[in-house]
């Protein structure tokens, strides 16, 4: 039963629809119920998660984002029972890494559930041949992209003007400075221009957010982008529990140790848990800076899709010509203005009432649509592939710039919030 769609939407506006979709039902009251993941033993694993009411809240899930993926299948052009057929079986392995990644010595570890995701994925694709038509309809893009839409509902302008000027200062001067020093760092040790974008983004940004809307917004390999969120994730943890003690041993003030803290450590997890370490102080202030980060990511997303078109040139194309305004927005990511869109609506036009009431809904989707992205990256990728010989330029300029962050953090962090 291969669907031959005439329609054939481009996957960018596919994801706009289904984002907009998810956003409209929810704010419509659709409120889908949360899963719970945590757990400490395995007597609570059996009473909490693997309860029938909690079976229930993960069955009513797998219908919604069923619904969702098939529709995108449909109208992207893509086979519909192949979609039904794979679905399912990536479902499963990621609420298995969720259930991983909810175990209280996990969580503190910070290991997110996206990095078990990955490895499920890896460890299937690499000790098992999974059939061509399956990997095939494997829609990681489209996971992703949904995702990322829904990421545009968390990014509220007035909470981040409330939080203060000074934060928002801090993360202009880190981004720009930063994601330029990796730029050129890349440059300097000739890594493709892909992996140059998303290393630059993810140093510079919010790491694996931003790793995952540079891919987007130039449409890059995904199995490069599972290379820099392994990247990301892996050296957030000793930042996370080095960084704290560092700060205590050089008695930095808590408010200097909570921007160092939030404008270097690439996820906000690890951003929060070492803030806890800190103090109070130092976890306000270290939300605060990541969280301006953060807001910077769509502006950032837009600003790369377009330099990415504007320098790629169309092939067959005179080297010296530059795509035209048309060429510009044909090759433009769409996603970016669903992005753009929600985080405008959210920030504007609904009201802080409906936001409390439907956000829990949305970031379990968003986080559950990142986690499904991850598992499929893993099911289309091996080792060879991610780790072959071309890997250690990439893995040592991600090094060097992410020395570059923290040393430049905390300078700025010193001159503002001393």
């Amino acid at each position: 039963m291969s669907v031959n769609n005439k329609l054939n939407i481009h996957e960018d506006w596919v994801v706009v629809i289904l984002g907009g979709l998810t956003i409209l039902l929810t704010l419509s009251g659709l409120l889908l119920p949360i899963p719970a993941f945590s757990w400490k033993n395995f007597a609570e694993l059996s009473d909490t998660v693997l309860s029938p009411s909690n079976l229930k809240f993960i069955g009513l899930q797998f219908l919604f984002v069923i619904v969702i993926a098939t529709i995108g299948a449909f109208l992207t052009g893509k086979s519909v029972k192949s979609s039904l057929q794979t679905f399912p079986v990536v479902y499963i392995l990621t609420i298995v890494a969720l259930v991983l990644a909810g175990n209280s010595k996990v969580k503190a570890l910070n290991l997110e559930a996206v990095i078990f995701s990955l490895a499920i994925g890896l460890a299937i694709s690499n000790f098992f041949k999974l059939p061509e038509w399956f990997k095939t309809a494997l829609s990681t893009e489209l996971f992703v992209k949904i995702g990322l839409v829904l990421l545009g509902t968390t990014v509220i302008f007035s909470d981040v003007l409330k939080a203060g000027s000074l934060g928002l200062i801090q993360a202009l001067v880190v981004v720009l400075s930063v994601w330029y020093f990796a730029f050129w760092l890349c440059k300097k040790l000739k890594v493709d221009e892909e992996l140059t974008m998303m290393i630059s983004s993810a140093v510079s940004i919010c790491g694996v957010s931003a790793a995952i809307a540079t891919s987007g917004a130039i449409k890059g390999d995904s199995k490069k982008l599972s290379y820099v969120i392994s990247m990301v994730l892996i050296t957030a943890i000793p930042m996370m529990i080095f960084m704290p003690y560092i700060a205590a041993y050089f008695n930095f003030p808590q408010a200097v140790t909570g921007a160092w803290l939030g404008g270097s450590i690439d996820t906000t997890g690890a951003v929060v848990a070492s803030g806890s370490l800190v103090g109070e102080e130092a976890l306000k202030i270290s939300t605060i800076v990541k969280f301006s980060q953060n807001v910077l990511l769509g502006i950032a997303a837009f600003a790369i899709s377009v330099y990415w078109t504007y320098t790629q040139h169309p092939a067959g194309k005179d080297k010296e010509s530059k795509p035209t305004l048309k060429v510009i927005w044909e090759r433009f990511p769409k996603f970016v203005l669903g992005f753009i869109g929600a985080s405008v609506l959210f920030s504007f036009f609904i009201s802080a009432e409906v936001n409390a009431e439907v956000k829990g809904s949305l970031k379990n989707l968003q986080g559950l649509w990142f986690a499904l992205a991850f598992t499929s990256i893993g099911l289309e990728t091996n080792f060879k592939d991610l780790f072959g010989k071309n890997s250690k330029k990439p893995f040592y300029a991600f090094l060097i710039a992410q020395a570059f962050n923290i040393v430049i953090t905390l300078i700025i962090a010193f001159l503002l919030f001393r």
